[in-house]
C-alpha cells in the first residue's frame, strides 16, 4: 500500500536548480575565457550544444530504474571495455595523439569524444552491481567474503583501468581508482581487510613518489610513465624553477587567482595569461574575474550537488542505488579535489576538468549521465507504509 501522505515529487528540484545554476557559471566563465584569451574556436556555443545533450541523456537515464539497470550493466561495462580496447588499436586518422596520449575518437561535425569519461560511469554501475550480486549470494558475512568481494571489485576496475594507463591517461586513471576506493568505503567490507589495504595504498603512494623524485627511469620502464609526467610533479614542488616550461601554468594560475583579490578585476577582465583557460584552468580565470567570492560560489555549487546526492542515497532503501551515489560522489569530489588543487598548487597538474563548468562535451556527457542515474532514484522512488522499497 502506498503512502499518500509519504508521496514525494517524481523530480529532485534542488538538483536541478543546482544543475541549472553550474550551467550558468560554466557558460559565463567560457564566454569570458573566449574573450579574453582570443580563442579561435566558438566554445560557449558548442558547450551550450553539450548541455542540450546532457539533458536528454538525463531525461532517457531517468526512465531507467534499478532492475533495467541492473540488467544492463554488464552490457554498459562491456560495451566500455572495448571502446577503450579499440582505442589503443585505432589508426591515427580515428583516434589522434595529442601530447603523447591517445584517449579520443575523431568524431565528423562533432569534434573529438573521449570514452573514459562516460567508461566511468558504467564502471560504477558494474561495482555497484557486483556487491549487490555478491551480498544477495553470500547472506552470512566473513572476513573471507569479503575478502572476495575485494577481489571482484578490484578485477571490475582493474581492467578499464590498465586500458585506461595504456593511452597513457593517469589523471583519468585516479579518478577510476577513487571510484573504486569510494564504493569499497560503503560495500561493507570489514575494517579488518580495510585497514591494511589503505595503509598499504599509502605506503605504495610514497614509495612512488620517491621513485618520481630520485629514481624516474624505474617507472619508465616498468610503468611506461611519461617524462611530461613526472615534469607535471617537478613543476609543481618548484614551479619557478620550471617557469618557462612545465610550471608556466602553475605560476600564471597563482598570479590570476591572486590577483582577483576579494571581488575579483571584473567580468571578461582577464590580464593573466592562463593557457587551457576554458578546459583544466577556468578556476583561474573564475578567481582573476569574481575573486574570492566567486571562487567560493563555485566550491559552494559543488556542495550542494554532493548534497542532493548524498540525501538521494539516504532516501532510497535500495542498495544497488546507494553504491551508484557513492561512485557519483566520489568521481565528482576527486574531480573537484584535484582541479581546483592543482590550479591552486596544492596538488600537481593532472588535466583533469572541473565538472559541469569546464567546456568539454565528453566530460560534460559522462557527469550528465551520472546525475540522469541520480535522478532516477527519485523518479522511481515508492515510499511504502508497510515494508521496504523493491
Amino acid at each position: 500500500m502506498t503512502s499518500q501522505k509519504g508521496k514525494t515529487s517524481k523530480i529532485d528540484y534542488g538538483l536541478v536548480l543546482t544543475l541549472m545554476l553550474m550551467c550558468l557559471v560554466s557558460l559565463i566563465s567560457i564566454y569570458s575565457a573566449q574573450k579574453s584569451g582570443q580563442l579561435n574556436e566558438n566554445y560557449l556555443v558548442k558547450q551550450v550544444i553539450w548541455y542540450v545533450v546532457g539533458v536528454c541523456i538525463i531525461a532517457v537515464t531517468i526512465h531507467f530504474d534499478s532492475d533495467q539497470l541492473k540488467k544492463l550493466s554488464w552490457y554498459l561495462y562491456a560495451f566500455g571495455i572495448v571502446l577503450l580496447g579499440f582505442l589503443i588499436i585505432a589508426p591515427e586518422s580515428i583516434a589522434h595523439v595529442t601530447k603523447g596520449q591517445k584517449s579520443w575518437f575523431t568524431v565528423p561535425f562533432m569534434g573529438t569524444f573521449q570514452p573514459s569519461e562516460v567508461v566511468k560511469v558504467f564502471v560504477i554501475i558494474a561495482l555497484a552491481r557486483t556487491i549487490v550480486d555478491h551480498h544477495d549470494k553470500f547472506l552470512i558475512k566473513t572476513v573471507k567474503t569479503d575478502f572476495w568481494l575485494l577481489i571482484k571489485l578490484g578485477l571490475v576496475a582493474g581492467l578499464p583501468l590498465a586500458l585506461i594507463m595504456q593511452q597513457p591517461d593517469l589523471g583519468t586513471a585516479l579518478v577510476v581508482v577513487s571510484i573504486l576506493l569510494g564504493i569499497i568505503f560503503v560495500s561493507g567490507i570489514t575494517w579488518k581487510l580495510l585497514l591494511p589495504i589503505f595503509g598499504g595504498g599509502g605506503l605504495v603512494a610514497g614509495i612512488i613518489l620517491y621513485f618520481v623524485i630520485w629514481m624516474p627511469q624505474v617507472l619508465e620502464k616498468y610503468l611506461h610513465v611519461k617524462p611530461y609526467q613526472f615534469n607535471r610533479i617537478y613543476s609543481w614542488l618548484d614551479p619557478y624553477k620550471y617557469k618557462s616550461d612545465s610550471g608556466y601554468q602553475l605560476i600564471n594560475s597563482l598570479l590570476a587567482i591572486g590577483s582577483g583579490q576579494t571581488l575579483g578585476k571584473g567580468f571578461n577582465i582577464s590580464e593573466v595569461d592562463i593557457p587551457e583557460r576554458q578546459t583544466d584552468f577556468i578556476f583561474s580565470m573564475i578567481g582573476e574575474n569574481f575573486g574570492f567570492i566567486g571562487a567560493s560560489v563555485v566550491v559552494s555549487l559543488f556542495f550542494m550537488l554532493i548534497y542532493h546526492i548524498t540525501k538521494a542515497s539516504l532516501e532510497t532503501k535500495n542498495n544497488f542505488y546507494s553504491y551508484i551515489c557513492a561512485g557519483v560522489i566520489a568521481m565528482i569530489t576527486f574531480h573537484v579535489f584535484e582541479n581546483i588543487g592543482m590550479t591552486i598548487g596544492l596538488l600537481p597538474i593532472t588535466g583533469i576538468p572541473l565538472p559541469f563548468i569546464s567546456y568539454g562535451g565528453s566530460s560534460l556527457m559522462g557527469n550528465m549521465l551520472a546525475i540522469g542515474l541520480i535522478f532516477s532514484i527519485r523518479y522511481h522512488y515508492k515510499k511504502y507504509m508497510f515494508g521496504t522499497e523493491k
